[in-house]
Order: structure tokens, then C-alpha cells, then sequence
């Protein structure tokens, strides 16, 4: 069985020889039978009728309009006009009322491939650790605190007859402090203040190393943003149009979906691509995105990878459609059928049509990892742009602060009377 599945193979690499890339040659072809008596070889499994390899004028995978008629390889098994398809295509219910399809060559998924997302240097990045809403809740914890110890020490003051000073300026400077982890030689003088003391040094030694370690762990690997990881994120964003394979059947299960998402996943593309293999350099520019189907994606990124070593596109995690049915097209009742069905069996048995898959995407291995192993290995030194962010707020601090001096020096000049004017 093994041995004639291999003369199958080389039969088969014979025959296509001149095709010096067999993704970008066979596929989107048709076969048109020229012998209307053909035989077929059993002993090598190699089919000895000829054959002429056409595409289609349109160059579309085909889709049905409302009339009943199909355009694309589709149309033409349809109408007759050619003996089979090679696509592949996906098998759909709408497609099988129409025309035969071969055994399952393959099981794949439609998923987004993208730009590859790659780490950003935030200036604001020390303020990621928290969400917005935990900073503000900080801002309000410490004016609540600076606001209740104010009241408590000068309701103290009342109860035992003292007179405190300047409580307001030395409790917002003793919250300042207590939540940086510095130390204060300020404590209110009685008990009631002092429970407060204790219950905001406690707050803000669990927020401080909290803050601290996030931080820490940020910088020493940071993580990178993924924009697009979903049909939903896709449609949710408009940095990035997106493109479908035109005549498709993508194009058709998107727009007979009752999605929501998937509806404006169709009505908001902003084109069409012939399909994703021949636009993959404008993926890799990021032009645009795409909804490709697995094999093709993985390829596209094998090549990338091998003709500039690096990897600059990304497979969204979510699938778009899973688990579809891909087969060569025949027109119903074909003669090549149930030898196409044998000799895919053969393939799928002996392991060749997988070893033929795995050759082709070869070097996706490290494209396919998460963005963030893109980084090197070992300890770096932080770049300059990581630190930038504190940086700025320091010299934003230094900034306001002569400010301020310079108006204090206005005011005591302008208000202080002259020399000249004491003496009158």
C-alpha cells in the first residue's frame, strides 16, 4: 500500500514539475478532462487520462447569488465547463447541494492574522501597575484620611485643652510620607489619632508593595498589548481596516450570520484580497488585516520567517470558524471522483499529504509563539525610554517648583514697600 502511495507521489511530482511554487500555481485551479474514455491504473494509483490546468477568470473560490448560479472555480464545476477543482474548498451545506466534494483532505480553521503586535515602551508605564480606578480610590482614601485625622487631633485638642499647630500642613505632609514608606517625626498626641496612624500605615504598606512588585515585574518582562486578538476586538478597533478573500465563502457565512459581531465583521470590511497567500505583503506592511484560513496563514508566515528572519505577523487566538471540512471539487456524478477518494486515502494513510503540509510550514515555530518571547534571552539593562516616564514627572516637579519660587519672589516684591517710601 506505502509503495504505491509513493508512486502515487512521484507521479504526481513529475507531472507538475514546471510548477515552481505549488501554493501560488495549483492553487485556485481547475482541471479540464480532454479524453472522455480515461482509465485508471490501479496498481500505481496514477490516473493516465490528460488533463489541461486552467484557472478561473475571475479567480475567485465561488459563491452563490441569489439567481442560483455560482461564480468562480465553483461556477465552473457547476456549469460543467470544467471535471474538478483543486481549491481547496471548504465544504459547506450550500456548496454540496451543488456540486460533489472529495473525503475531508484536511480539517482547518479560519482565524485573524495581523501585524505582529511588539513591545512598546509606555512613558506612563509606572502608572500601570493599577487601574485608573484603584488610583483614584488612593487620591480619595488619602484625602479621606487627611480630612478624619484633622478632625480627630482637633477634637483632642478640645477634649483635653490643648491648642494644636499647623495640623492641616502636618497631617498631609505625615500621609505623603506614610504612604511613600518614609519615615515621620509626627504623630498625633492621643490615642484616637494614633488608631488612624496605625490603620493608614498598614493600607499603604500593602499598597506600596503591591505597586512595587507589579512594577518590578513590568519592567523585568513586559508585557505586549495585543489590539486584535478576536473577531470582536477586530470590529471594535479603526487603526487597522481589515480584507476578506474575494468569492470566498467566508464572505457568505459572515454575511448570513445572525451575529452581531460577524455582521459588522462583513458590512465594515474595507475590501477584498484575490486571496491571503498573494496579499501577504501588505499584511506584512500593515496595511490591513485578514480572515485566512490556517494552512495558508502558517505558510505565509514559514516564508516570512525564511526570507527575512524575523517574524512580523500574528495568528489571532480566537477562531473565526473551526473545525471546517476541506476537499477537492468535483462535478456531480464525476468520473474522478471515487479515484480521487482512493488516492487521498492513500495520502492521508501513508502520512505523505501531512509530511507535504509540515514541509511547507517549516519555519513557523518561533513566529507562532506569544509576542512577548520575541524578546531576547537573559537580563537586559532597561533602555532609557523605559524610565522616561518618571523622568518627566521629575522634571515636571522641578518645573512647577521654580515657578512657584519665581511668583514668591514677585509677591515679596511687589508687596514689600521701598526704602524710599518708609522714609516719606
Amino acid at each position: 500500500m506505502i509503495l504505491n502511495t509513493l508512486n502515487y507521489q512521484q507521479n504526481y511530482e513529475n507531472t507538475f514539475k514546471n510548477h515552481k511554487n505549488s501554493h501560488q500555481s495549483l492553487s485556485k485551479a481547475v482541471i479540464r478532462r480532454w479524453s472522455e474514455n480515461p482509465a485508471k491504473t490501479h496498481s500505481s494509483f496514477a490516473l493516465t487520462f490528460r488533463y489541461e490546468l486552467v484557472r478561473p477568470p475571475d479567480s475567485y473560490w465561488g459563491i452563490k447569488f441569489p439567481n442560483g448560479s455560482w461564480n468562480g472555480m465553483v461556477g465552473m464545476v457547476h456549469r460543467n465547463e470544467v471535471e474538478m477543482a483543486l481549491g481547496p474548498f471548504a465544504v459547506t451545506a450550500q456548496r454540496e447541494e451543488d456540486i460533489d466534494f472529495s473525503m475531508a483532505v484536511l480539517t482547518d480553521n479560519q482565524a485573524i492574522i495581523t501585524i505582529r503586535p511588539t513591545l512598546q515602551q509606555d512613558v506612563a508605564g509606572f502608572l500601570r501597575p493599577f487601574d485608573y480606578k484603584v488610583w483614584l480610590l488612593v487620591l480619595l482614601s488619602m484625602v479621606g484620611m487627611a480630612c478624619g485625622m484633622v478632625g480627630v487631633v482637633e477634637g483632642e485638642g478640645k477634649v483635653f485643652f490643648e491648642n494644636p499647630k499647623n495640623i492641616v500642613s502636618k497631617t498631609c505632609l505625615w500621609i505623603l510620607t506614610t504612604l511613600t514608606q518614609e519615615s515621620s517625626e509626627w504623630l498625633p498626641p492621643h490615642d484616637a489619632g494614633r488608631v488612624l496612624v496605625t490603620t493608614w500605615m498598614l493600607a499603604s504598606l500593602v499598597f506600596m508593595s503591591s505597586y512595587g512588585g507589579i512594577l518590578t515585574a513590568m519592567l523585568t518582562v513586559p508585557r505586549v498589548t495585543i489590539p486584535i486578538d478576536s473577531l470582536a476586538d477586530l470590529v471594535a478597533q479603526d487603526d487597522l481596516p481589515w480584507r476578506l478573500e474575494s468569492g470566498a465563502t467566508m464572505l457568505t457565512l459572515l454575511q448570513e450570520s445572525e451575529d452581531e459581531v460577524r455582521q459588522k465583521a462583513y458590512h465594515g470590511m474595507s475590501g477584498t484580497i484575490p486571496d491571503c497567500w498573494s496579499a501577504r505583503h501588505g499584511l506584512i506592511k500593515g496595511e490591513f488585516a485578514a480572515v485566512c484560513d490556517m494552512m495558508t496563514m502558517k505558510k505565509t508566515i514559514s516564508w516570512d520567517f525564511s526570507t527575512s528572519g524575523e517574524c512580523h505577523l500574528y495568528i489571532a487566538n480566537e477562531k473565526v470558524y473551526s473545525n471546517l471540512m476541506v476537499s477537492l471539487a468535483f462535478r456531480v456524478d464525476s468520473f474522478l471522483l471515487e479515484g480521487a477518494n482512493e488516492i487521498i486515502s492513500r495520502l492521508l494513510e501513508a502520512g505523505i499529504l501531512n509530511h507535504w503540509l509540515s514541509s511547507e510550514t517549516s519555519n513557523t515555530t518561533q513566529c507562532l509563539k506569544p509576542p512577548s518571547a520575541d524578546r531576547s534571552q537573559g537580563v537586559e539593562p532597561l533602555p532609557l525610554s523605559s524610565m522616561l516616564g518618571t523622568i518627566l514627572l521629575m522634571a515636571g516637579g522641578w518645573s512647577l517648583a521654580l515657578l512657584i519660587f519665581i511668583g514668591e519672589n514677585i509677591m515679596v516684591a511687589t508687596m514689600t514697600p521701598s526704602p524710599h517710601s518708609a522714609l516719606r
